[in-house]
C-alpha cells in the first residue's frame, strides 16, 4: 500500500463525525499545500510497539540531534484521539509560541507547546487552526 492509500484506509476507519472532520483538514492541506510531502506513521517503533496514535504528515523538516545525526519528519501531524482531533505543529522554536498566538482565540482547544487538541471542527475557529498550520509549514517558525 502507498502512502495516500494507507492514509485513506486510516481515515475510513474513523467514526463519525471525526471522520468527516478529519477528512475536511486533510483536504484542505492537500489544497493549501499543494506538493508538500505526505507522510503515514502507524504509530509503532522499530520494534513494532505502538507508541503514539497512527498520524498522517505533511511537509519535512530535519530534526538534528545532539550526536551529530539528524533524520527528516514532518512539519504538520494530523491525529485522531479517544476524544476528538490532534494537529501538531512541529519544530517550533519558542514552545509557548502556539499557545500565545492561538490559544485565545481558537474556541474549545486544548494549545500546548507543539499541539492543538479539540473535540471537532465545530468547536474551534477553523480559520485560526489553519493559520497555525500556515505558521507550522512556514520556514521562518520552524
Amino acid at each position: 500500500m502507498d502512502i495516500s492509500e494507507r492514509v485513506e484506509a486510516y481515515l475510513a476507519q474513523q467514526p463519525e463525525p471525526k471522520q468527516t472532520d478529519l477528512r475536511q483538514l486533510h483536504a484542505h492541506l492537500l489544497a493549501e499545500f499543494p506538493g508538500c510531502r505526505l507522510w503515514f506513521s502507524d504509530g509503532t517503533n522499530e520494534d513494532g510497539k505502538v507508541v503514539a496514535n497512527p498520524s498522517i504528515g505533511y511537509g519535512v523538516r530535519t530534526i538534528s540531534y545532539a550526536d551529530g545525526s539528524s533524520r527528516e519528519f514532518y512539519r504538520i501531524g494530523l491525529s485522531a484521539n479517544t476524544t476528538g482531533i490532534s494537529v501538531y505543529v512541529l519544530g517550533l522554536d519558542d514552545k509557548t509560541y502556539l499557545a500565545r498566538t492561538y490559544g485565545a482565540s481558537i474556541g474549545k482547544a486544548s494549545v500546548t507547546g507543539y499541539c492543538i487538541r479539540f473535540r471537532g471542527l465545530s468547536v474551534i475557529d477553523a480559520d485560526v487552526l489553519h493559520a497555525a498550520i500556515r505558521d507550522g509549514m512556514t520556514v521562518g517558525h520552524a
